[in-house]
């Protein structure tokens, strides 16, 4: 039988950080080759044209331009890089 009351809290109390997910570009803003648009677990957002997918899914540019953002089959979000900024500020998703 144990004389000493349980003593877990020392065991206790670690919590692991934020991993800082979500966009980090939104719709119409210019970006450069090799800026993060979106930091994600899974696909929630897909890959456009001029657009490349991290082994961690995240998603950056290939080439400079304006970030679009639209939705395709199944209702799926496809992010793109485009030229002008006319095609993204259509269909602009505003950060918050």
């Amino acid at each position: 039988m144990a004389t000493k009351k349980g003593g877990g809290s020392s065991r206790n109390g670690r919590d692991s950080r934020g991993r800082r997910l979500g966009l980090k570009k939104c719709g119409g803003q210019k970006v450069i080759p090799g800026n993060i648009i979106v930091r994600q677990r899974g696909t929630k957002y897909h890959c456009g044209k001029n657009v490349g997918i991290g082994t961690d899914h995240t998603i950056y540019a290939l080439c400079s331009g304006y970030v679009t953002f639209r939705r395709g089959v199944k209702n799926r979000v496809f992010v793109s890089v485009t030229d002008s900024c006319t095609d993204s500020c259509s269909t602009s998703v505003v950060c918050n």
